[in-house]
């Protein structure tokens, strides 16, 4: 991370991803996508976390060098910088059901990084940006859809 310019850093995002207790069935397609995106230059991944949270509600929070297999991972975890400060894993934290388990990736959004510096070199400045849950989404098109059907 400490290779790029802040004048050519693209968007920076954070995902949760949280798998609820007896719901996981990690197969390696996660991992293996992640490598795609990041072999493709889509992102480039700036931290990855992985919080338990117990029964209590206690947090354990590990970093990917702290996984003993990481498979395809090993290539990404290398390049992790350590971003999330404890008080940013408690917010994260506080979303998850206790019993479960998330991923919490950082990113940064390569795609968009050329088109970034070009607005700052004409002057411009991000104001603010959002993204849509795409449960949201999904309830959107779906209500439309009844709505054409006449609710049917």
């Amino acid at each position: 991370m400490t290779d790029t310019s802040l004048d050519a850093l693209g968007p920076v995002d954070y995902l949760i991803v949280d798998f609820p207790r007896g719901q996981s069935s990690f197969t390696g397609e996660i991992a293996d996508e992640l490598v795609r995106l990041v072999d493709e230059g889509t992102i480039r991944v700036i931290d990855i976390i992985i919080l338990a949270k117990d029964d209590d509600g206690v947090v354990e929070a590990m970093e990917l060098s702290d996984v003993e297999e990481l498979g395809p991972l090993q290539t990404i975890e290398a390049e992790l910088a350590d971003l999330l400060a404890e008080e940013d894993i408690e917010i994260l934290a506080a979303a998850m059901e206790p019993g479960s388990v998330a991923g919490v990736l950082v990113y940064e959004n390569v795609w968009a990084a050329p088109f970034g510096a070009a607005a700052r070199r004409a002057g411009g400045q991000l104001i603010a940006n959002g993204r849509i849950p795409i449960q949201d989404i999904i309830a959107s098109i779906e209500a439309d859809e009844a709505a054409e059907t006449g609710g049917a």
